[in-house]
C-alpha cells in the first residue's frame, strides 16, 4: 500500500487534506510539530484536537519538538522575517524537512500539507511554495490536495497513486470552501481558525529580538518571555516584572541559582527577576522599579535582594522613578530595525 506523511496541526485544512488522500486508499503517517513560539492555550487545543482525530481517523500520529532546530533557523533565517519576527518559509521548509525524515523511516511515498494557494503572504503564494519545494529537496513529492488543481502536477498523481480529479483548487483567505467541505465529509467539531505564533505579536517579537541582539537566545529564556514586564537595563542585564501572583509565582519557580529576585520588604508588589551581570548603579535602577508598581503605607519602603552569592539578603532603599523614567527601559519601547531581504528576488535569481 502506498503510504504519505501528512502535516497534521490540528487546524482545518491540514485536517481535510489528510482526510482527502485517506480517502483515496492512501495510508497516512501524520506529523504534528510543536513550536516553541506557539501561544501555549492554543498549542495544547490544537495538539489535543490532532491526537483526538487522529486515533478518530485511526491513523499514526508522531510528535516533533522543533526547539533547538527552530532557535538556530531563527538565529540567521535565510528568507529573512515576516512583518515582525515570523521566519515563515524557513520555518516550512524546517517542517517539511523533519517530515521527510519520517516519510523515509516509514517508507512513505510522498508529504502532504494542507496549505492553500495565496492564504498566507509570505509563504503560501505561488513563489513561496515553489523556494519551500526547492529548498526542501522535494518538488514533485509535496501534494497539496486543496489547491493541486491550481498547481503543476505532483509525482503522485504522475505516476496514478492519486487521482487529481478528487483534488480542489481553493485560493485565497476566504474560508467557506473549507467550512463546505468539512460539511459535506461530516466533520463538524473543528477548532476555530486562529494564528498561534506568537512571532506574529509585535510586543512579543520585540522581546525576542532583544534575545537575538544580545545573543542570549535559548529555551529558558524564551518561555520566561511571556510572563510579566520586560526591562533591559544594560546590556548586560534584564529585569522581568510579574503582573500578578501567577507571573511573581512563575517568576520565582523559573530563577536559577545565578538569579537575582527582588521583592518588596514589608508590602505586596511584584516579584523581579533579573539575569546578567548587576553593578550598583543597575541595582537601584531595578529596585526603583519594583517600587513603581508596589503599593506601601511604609515609608521608606526598602527592596529586599536575594543572590546565591549574597550570605544573606540585601536591602536597598530605592530611587524614586517616574512612569516616563521607567518606559525608558522597556523592551517594547527600543527600536525594532531587522533586516527585510527581498525574497521573491532572491528565488528568482
Amino acid at each position: 500500500m502506498i503510504k504519505a506523511v501528512s502535516l497534521f496541526s490540528g487546524g482545518l485544512d491540514s485536517l481535510l487534506a489528510t482526510k482527502i488522500i485517506m480517502d483515496q486508499g492512501i495510508e497516512v503517517i501524520a506529523v504534528n510539530f510543536i513550536n516553541p513560539f506557539a501561544n501555549n492555550k492554543k498549542m495544547k487545543e490544537k495538539q489535543h484536537y490532532a491526537l483526538s482525530m487522529s486515533q478518530k481517523m485511526g491513523i499514526e500520529l508522531v510528535e516533533i519538538e522543533l526547539k533547538e532546530n527552530f532557535l538556530n533557523l531563527l538565529r540567521n533565517p535565510k528568507y529573512d522575517f515576516g512583518k515582525n519576527l515570523n521566519p515563515c518559509l524557513d520555518c516550512k521548509i524546517l517542517m517539511i524537512t523533519q517530515a521527510y525524515q519520517i516519510m523515509k523511516e516509514k517508507k512513505a511515498s510522498f508529504i502532504v500539507t494542507g496549505e492553500v494557494l495565496s492564504q498566507r503572504p509570505k509563504s503560501q503564494f505561488l513563489w513561496g511554495l515553489s523556494i519551500i519545494d526547492r529548498d526542501s529537496h522535494l518538488k514533485g513529492f509535496i501534494l497539496r490536495p486543496l489547491s493541486a488543481k491550481l498547481l503543476q502536477e505532483t509525482i503522485p498523481e504522475q505516476k496514478g497513486w492519486v487521482d487529481r480529479n478528487k483534488f480542489y483548487s481553493f485560493s485565497g483567505r476566504i474560508r467557506g470552501p473549507q467550512f463546505d467541505l468539512a460539511q459535506k465529509m461530516g466533520i463538524t467539531d473543528y477548532p476555530a481558525p486562529a494564528g498561534g505564533c506568537l512571532l506574529t505579536d509585535p510586543i512579543y517579537a520585540r522581546r525576542v529580538y532583544d534575545l537575538l541582539i544580545h545573543d542570549e537566545l535559548t529555551m529558558g529564556n524564551i518561555e520566561l518571555l511571556k510572563l510579566g514586564r520586560y526591562f533591559r537595563l544594560s546590556n548586560q542585564f534584564k529585569l522581568l516584572v510579574g503582573r500578578n501572583e501567577k507571573d511573581n509565582l512563575e517568576l520565582f519557580n523559573q530563577a536559577k541559582p545565578e538569579d537575582y529576585i527582588f521583592t518588596p520588604s514589608h508590602s505586596k508588589g511584584p516579584t523581579g527577576l533579573g539575569k546578567g551581570i548587576i553593578d550598583p548603579d543597575t541595582e537601584r535602577l531595578a529596585s526603583g522599579i519594583i517600587a513603581y508598581y508596589s503599593s506601601s503605607p511604609f515609608e521608606p519602603l526598602y527592596i529586599k535582594i536575594q543572590h546565591q552569592g549574597f550570605s544573606s539578603p540585601k536591602m536597598i532603599q530605592p530611587i524614586s522613578l517616574s512612569l516616563d523614567q521607567i518606559e525608558k527601559y522597556r523592551i517594547e519601547n527600543f527600536p525594532f530595525e531587522i533586516s527585510r531581504q527581498k525574497t521573491k528576488k532572491t528565488f528568482q535569481n
